[in-house]
């Protein structure tokens, strides 16, 4: 197994990808970009199992460690290759708290479990203190991605109503749903305001990446060819050229395919979707993408213990390329009853 190397190696490598991030010497978007494996990392312990979930410019991890017990702790994994005392909410009473999102200021959110209502509730933990969020009017609020000025995203379920997605922008909300859907969650939101995640469709079961744009145009379904579930994760604006400064905004996430096999994926509009698997897993996600284009997710090995992974992408011709599946017509939706979708990761 290939591992991220410590402390002043783990800075020194990823200095090297600050110089020489994805797409810097390309002056339009690749025809096909590659990932490129960098290494593996685990939370510290045995049997835990590791599900980060976002990155962050600066190169800090965000995510979710699940211990022998079941119990869910958020962590960080720092620059150096270091990693965080397990993150709980004092307000934890259900053994879930869950990092989601991380920013260039080591501002951290997620959500957490209250058993006693059973519903979650969203965090944000900076100096070592969290401070709870809930979306007003809302029974559930779980806080899933923020950019760097603070701004961020979520989904939360309104009193008696249908679970919608939410963005906080300079403190006004915003919530949102796709037509028809039953649950939509918003997962990132990036500094041009465009924001992904996906959404459960009328039949109730079914998962569908979308992105909405910074005018609130909503693009869904995002899928790619023979997808029976898809996920978006995390976008970023990707800056590939720093004289033009030619944004492009790229998702990642994961999909399911007809034989139950899992695969990470990297989308963009302009291109579709660049496939990725773990070398012998059945089962990756890519989870999070920085604006140097290093990405974060994980694998399941074969006795079924998830590991965190690390790539980058870059120009090349090799990767494995699906195009967008065609839409088909949504059925109406009628829920008999308001249903909370518990986030994936």
């Amino acid at each position: 197994m290939k591992k991220i190397p410590p402390f002043i190696s783990f800075i020194v490598g990823f200095t090297a990808l600050a110089l020489t991030g994805a797409f810097a010497q390309s002056p339009e978007v690749p025809e096909a970009p590659i990932l490129q494996l960098l290494g593996t990392f685990d939370y510290p312990g045995t049997g835990n199992q590791t599900r980060p979930q976002k990155i962050s410019d600066n190169f800090a991890v965000v995510g979710i460690f699940v211990d022998p017990s079941g119990a869910s702790r958020g962590f960080i994994m720092f620059s150096d290759g270091t990693f965080s005392i397990p993150l709980v909410d004092p307000n934890d009473t259900g053994n879930v708290t869950e990092g989601r999102g991380i920013n260039n200021s080591l501002l951290v959110c997620g959500d957490y479990l209250d058993a006693t209502s059973g519903t979650f509730h969203g965090f944000f933990f900076s100096n070592n203190t969290f401070q709870n969020y809930d979306v007003p009017d809302s029974t559930t609020t779980i806080v899933l991605g923020l950019n760097n000025i603070g701004d961020f995203a979520g989904s939360a379920t309104p009193t008696g109503g249908i679970q919608e997605a939410f963005l906080n922008i300079g403190g006004t909300v915003t919530e949102f749903a796709v037509t028809d859907a039953t649950a939509t969650l918003a997962y990132q939101l990036n500094a041009n305001n465009q924001s992904c995640g996906y959404y459960v469709d009328s039949s109730g079961v079914t998962t569908h990446g979308f992105w909405r744009d910074s005018d609130g145009t909503i693009h869904a379904p995002i899928d790619p060819v023979g997808s029976t579930g898809t996920i978006l994760f995390g976008n970023t604006v990707l800056r590939h050229n720093a004289r033009r400064r030619h944004d492009v905004n790229i998702m990642v996430g994961r999909y399911t395919d007809a034989a139950g096999a899992t695969h990470g994926i990297l989308f963009s509009p302009q291109q579709g979707f660049v496939v990725y698997d773990f070398p012998g897993a059945t089962f990756t996600s890519l989870n999070g993408i920085n604006e140097r284009g290093v990405v974060v997710g994980r694998y399941t090995d074969s006795s079924g213990i998830d590991h965190g992974i690390l790539l980058k992408v870059q120009n090349g011709s090799a990767g494995v390329m699906l195009p967008l599946a065609p839409p088909s017509a949504p059925a109406q939706a009628s829920p008999e009853r308001a249903v909370f979708t518990e986030p994936a990761y």
